[in-house]
């Protein structure tokens, strides 16, 4: 009986370790582990009483460390799930960043289209205000332009009437001096005329009291006679004016025997006297030529001088 109550104390402790340890592993080990099979002991009792303790405690560290494992991956898990979360919220902070940047983006790109379509608006708007500016101004410069061009025509006409009164009061006058001229020609021809008559029906009475005299005085008075009469012819049509007043021109005349003349050349004085003495000769055409040879001879080259006569 006292080996059999010996026995009882470690049986007793062991199996109080036992409940131990399967209340333990009952609260913290995964019961899905199928328990390894436990060898049958053969050994005497305190012998199986250590050795179960010792596989106990062994079983036990094997189980902490299964439980520190496991807290371990747990651990780990959960920090790879926290990892994961911070991530995903990290990556949905950055979305969610991207979303807004696109949104201001796009906010910003609304404003900035709203205001190139303002500006273009109203960049539309003054180029049509500019060009109904421009529209207004070509038209004020056409104006202005029509009203030039009738203000011009208007002068023109103005100016073409006042030419053609200036020209028909110019031709006026031109007539009225073509008329006065030529009606003091007409009277200067007709003293001339009277002069010559006079000279003549002179010369004719001094031809009447030569008769007496000798034949040569006879023939200088004739020779004197017809160069008067030659000059008379010549001042009968010389054209006078005002400027020849005191002036005179001499000449060399050769005649042919019916008074033809040959040839006329200007010698000396003044040229407007002498012009008008050369037209006056060519105008005559023939002169007052004596028909006795030797008065001929004396007359058919002569010098004379030739001075206009003024009434």
């Amino acid at each position: 009986m006292a080996a059999k109550s010996e026995l009882t104390i470690p049986v007793s402790i062991s199996a109080g370790i036992h409940i131990g340890v399967i209340v333990i592993l009952a609260l913290g080990v995964d019961f899905s582990e199928k328990p390894k099979p436990q060898p049958q002991a053969s050994a005497p009792a305190v012998q199986a009483v250590v050795v179960d303790q010792q596989k106990v405690a062994e079983h036990v560290e094997k189980l902490k460390a299964q439980k520190r494992e496991a807290e371990r991956k747990e651990k780990a898990r959960q920090d790879d799930a926290d990892r994961r979360v911070r991530e995903a919220r990290k990556e949905r902070e950055r979305e969610q960043n991207r979303i807004k940047k696109l949104e201001q983006e796009r906010k910003q790109k609304e404003i900035e289209t709203k205001n190139a379509n303002d500006a273009a608006k109203a960049a539309q708007l003054k180029q049509k205000q500019e060009k109904e500016k421009a529209a207004k101004a070509e038209a004020a410069r056409k104006q202005k332009e029509k009203e030039r061009q009738a203000s011009e025509a208007a002068a023109k006409k103005a100016a073409d009437k006042r030419k053609a009164e200036e020209a028909a009061a110019l031709k006026a006058e031109n007539e009225r001096k073509r008329k006065a001229e030529a009606e003091r020609k007409r009277k200067a021809e007709e003293q001339a005329r009277r002069e010559q008559e006079r000279m003549m029906q002179e010369a004719l009475a001094a031809e009447q009291a030569a008769l007496s005299q000798t034949r040569n005085k006879q023939v200088m008075s004739e020779v004197q006679r017809y160069t008067s009469m030659i000059r008379a012819t010549i001042q009968r049509n010389l054209v006078v004016d005002e400027s020849m007043r005191g002036k005179s021109c001499r000449v060399f005349i050769r005649l042919a025997n019916d008074g033809f003349v040959t040839a006329s050349k200007i010698l000396d004085g003044d040229s407007v006297v002498c012009r008008a003495t050369k037209a006056a000769i060519n105008k005559a055409g023939r002169l007052p030529v004596s028909n006795e040879p030797d008065v001929y001879n004396k007359l058919k080259e002569i010098n004379l001088t030739v001075q206009p006569e003024f009434n």
